[in-house]
């Protein structure tokens, strides 16, 4: 069999014409010609008010010695706005957003705002219509989440991709943005090692020797009640979906926790504890916990089955506690819902704790007695030889299936005979399966599946734009849609050359939105969007919110995703994620919002008879994330809706400003002081006032939830206080006003929705020389009720999305 090595896969990489750099340089695109006639709305604002318009109110921030933010505007001409569309669209962002002219600076009257930034869009659309520019991006390759997806529908197999690579580096809020995705001899060497694991547990190794993995339970997750997946009648644990590779025998060890002395933590209160181990639901071994046990002992406090007998593949694994009791604990103190925050407690008379598991192992196999019939092996074995002349024709037609899914593209024969090569090398000293494991490895270490290579039309010239293949844009569509490979279906229509038609893309496109795989659009986009990821880096104080636990974290970030896809699903309005009068809660979540008769793990769609709940606005995911442990963060949840929803981040603070809580704690009276009022002290220092001006009251609005997400009328022992003005002069008094506001700015907020879709299916940042594409998604989608189809159609028939563009000619100084 051929070894595979770094070497290898380099020459592969270099062969396949991709050029690897470390760091990819960001791609730049030529401005539009200036030589294009500009046409302006000259029945709104001349070109000479618009000129007196930016001298007037512009002008004395803007000037070249002053530069606010950077810029001057001392030499713009509304004649050539078209030369300078990179300051141009900076300006049409502030201007539609409301932030400019700042709060407190002289405005112009009327709508002489709208008219002279309804004059620039025009100006830069009408200039760049005749010749798009689709932008380009450098070599894609599958991060994490996709190479973890295209696995699964590859191979019906699900494989924790972190063991193999290293975190994605994210950019414009995303992982999958080209320029940041930079190539190294680790990450190389990450993709030869998953490729030779995968092949292994895809067809089974009956020569496989014993190994142990290890599965750790978050030390936030509560273990007082049944957790999701394992056999009803249990409690606590964890359940995991683990990978034999072969049928044999195997033992399951569980470590338990201990106190600070090195007891078993909650032998106290229970003395007769059991945990089962069941496989697939069905229970495999029942183990005895010894209340007397500590981490002295020979074994510390680890628990091990005898040997057990599983079969090959996929298995639902669980290790939870036998429920021995169930009702309201009644202590001496209230519990609380982080159990493990303070271990000291676990040996303690007169509180409810039990014990818990601290992780869970599988170690094997020791005796081989084969390999089972998988989902895995029946897609990999699409025939079976039944004598040796059978073998060759077989294996061609199992190649030459795995190449052209994973690759995306049907398989060409030289790409073919370079797959059996592998096999027929693996096939010499052993059998037929251990050629296909040979051949199907290749695949998985192939740069045309791990790097999302693109076909470039001969003879074109430097800087020329050019229409991407049927097959191309099947892959773009298919990553963008479903952030996995092409199905059969697809593959189909664009190898008839027919995808980029109107009618069939469209067709398509719907088709995929409402397929299972659909979900990727909240899992992936959604949640990256409104940086979901963060929920469960939070991890507030366990005294002052007894209901927070991992549980609950994980739940919150579900909640959001359910109510995106739910708009995803239905094709509702986009603006719905911030008016929408349903959300979906299980019973950790309705305690929170004080929703009564939901019980159990799995998510109801409820119906919001709270209207400060409605929306994002009111999620315990967004609420959370921008809080710090013991307390709200105004400046947070004001920066998190400038960033995320408004498209508008806010500058950084400036250098040597304390943070908030340097400010004095109490009064002269040794009143302890609210948030709000810490930030008013807070903001007395100059230097913090204009950009706090901007931020606070939009934090300050959403004052009345706690760092959980419940509803609180007091703050520290004194009334909240959600009374703001809006930069725009609107004035705000808790959630329900918050949300009007943005609704008033709908305009900014889809058009940064648009922005980040487009981003997210493009797989880079969106420019400037975007934003008239932009626009024209955005008047589209609000002809149509702003539905969600109506953003992907725009996004997938933008010339961004259906074209490309070579490299541009070096300078000579470049050379």
């Amino acid at each position: 069999m051929k070894k595979f090595s770094m070497a290898m896969l380099g020459a592969l990489v270099l062969g396949s014409g991709l050029a690897a750099q470390n760091t990819p340089a960001k791609p730049q695109a030529p401005r539009p010609k200036p030589a294009m006639a500009v046409a302006h709305n000259s029945a709104t604002l001349s070109l000479e008010s618009q000129s007196t318009l930016v001298k007037q109110y512009c002008g004395g921030c803007h000037s070249e010695k002053g530069r606010s933010g950077g810029l001057s505007l001392a030499n713009f001409d509304p004649a050539g706005i078209d030369q300078n569309a990179e300051v141009v669209e900076k300006m049409i962002r502030k201007l539609r957003a409301g932030m400019m002219p700042p709060p407190g600076a002289r405005r112009p009257d009327g709508d002489a705002l709208t008219q002279f930034v309804t004059a620039l869009e025009t100006g830069i659309d009408t200039a760049v219509a005749a010749h798009p520019n689709p932008g380009r991006r450098s070599f894609q390759r599958l991060n994490r989440a996709e190479y973890a997806r295209s696995i699964h529908e590859l191979l019906d197999l699900d494989v924790d991709v972190n063991a193999f690579l290293p975190p994605d580096t994210m950019s414009a809020g995303f992982d999958n943005i080209a320029d940041v995705q930079s190539m190294s001899p680790t990450l190389l060497e990450g993709y030869l090692r998953a490729a030779a694991r995968i092949s292994t547990l895809a067809i089974g190794d009956r020569t496989a020797t014993p190994s142990a993995t290890t599965y750790k339970v978050p030390r936030t997750q509560s273990q007082m009640r049944h957790v999701d997946g394992a056999p009803w009648g249990t409690r606590g644990g964890i359940v995991v979906t683990h990978t034999f590779p072969a049928d044999g025998d195997y033992t399951f060890r569980i470590m338990l926790h201990g106190t600070p002395t090195g007891q078993l933590f909650g032998s106290v209160f229970s003395r007769n504890e059991q945990i089962e181990i069941s496989l697939n639901g069905e229970r495999a071994a029942l183990l005895d916990v010894d209340y007397r046990i500590s981490e002295t002992d020979k074994n510390g406090l680890n628990l091990t089955t005898p040997r057990l007998h599983v079969k090959a593949g996929q298995q639902h694994v669980s290790a939870a506690f036998i429920q021995k009791f169930d009702g309201v604990v009644d202590d001496l103190m209230a519990p609380i819902e982080y159990t493990l925050s303070d271990t000291e407690y676990g040996d303690s008379v007169g509180l409810t704790a039990l014990p818990h598991v601290r992780d869970f192992s599988i170690t094997g196999p020791y005796t081989v007695t084969g390999v089972s019939d998988t989902s895995s092996r029946r897609k990999v074995f699409v025939c079976r030889p039944l004598t040796a002349a059978e073998e060759i024709p077989c294996a061609r037609r199992i190649v030459s299936q795995l190449a052209g899914e994973a690759n995306r593209r049907p398989a060409a024969n030289e790409e073919i005979e370079s797959l059996m090569q592998f096999y027929a090398d693996a096939r010499k000293d052993k059998d037929f399966e251990a050629g296909i494991r040979a051949a199907l490895q290749a695949v998985l270490a192939s740069p045309q599946f791990l790097f999302r290579l693109e076909e470039m039309p001969a003879g074109l010239k430097p800087g020329q734009t050019y229409r991407i293949t049927d097959l191309d844009l099947a892959s773009r569509l298919s990553y963008f849609i479903w952030g996995t490979v092409p199905d059969a279906e697809l593959l189909k229509v664009a190898t008839t050359g027919t995808l980029h038609t109107p009618a069939v893309l469209e067709k398509q496109v719907r088709r995929m939105l409402a397929d299972p795989k659909g979900e990727a659009m909240s899992v992936r986009f959604a949640s990256q969007w409104l940086r979901l990821q963060d929920v469960e880096k939070i991890h507030p104080d366990a005294l002052l919110f007894p209901s927070f636990d991992n549980d609950l974290a994980r739940s919150y970030k579900r909640e959001t995703e359910l109510l995106f896809d739910s708009i995803v699903r239905e094709d509702r309005n986009i603006l719905d994620l911030f008016t929408a009068d349903y959300t979906f809660v299980n019973e950790r979540i309705a305690k929170v919002y004080r929703i009564p008769n939901i019980t159990g793990e799995t998510f109801q769609r409820v119906t919001l008879k709270d209207e400060n709940r409605r929306g994002i606005l009111g999620h315990g995911s967004m609420l959370m994330m921008t809080s710090v442990a013991d307390r709200t963060s105004p400046v947070q949840r004001g920066k998190w809706i400038m960033e995320t929803l408004l498209g508008s981040p806010p500058p950084p603070p400036p250098p040597n400003v304390p943070p908030l809580e340097d400010t004095k704690a109490a009064t002269q009276t040794g009143k302890t002081l609210s948030t709000r009022e810490r930030m008013e002290e807070h903001r007395k220092n100059p230097a913090c006032a204009s950009c706090h001006r901007v931020i606070d009251p939009l934090g300050l609005a959403l004052e009345n939830f706690d760092v959980v997400g419940a509803w609180r009328i007091k703050d520290n022992g004194v009334a909240v206080d959600t009374a703001a003005k809006l930069y725009d002069g609107t004035d705000l008094d808790g959630p329900s006003s918050l949300r009007q506001a943005l609704i008033n700015h709908s305009e900014s907020v889809i058009r940064n929705f648009t922005e980040n879709l487009m981003a997210y299916a493009l797989g880079r940042r969106v420019e400037y020389y975007d934003q008239p594409t932009v626009r024209a998604i955005v008047k589209k989608a609000a002809q149509n009720g702003n539905r969600f189809s109506t953003f992907v159609l725009g996004v997938v028939n933008s010339p961004a999305f259906q074209m490309a563009k070579t490299e541009p000619a070096l300078t000579t100084a470049e050379r």
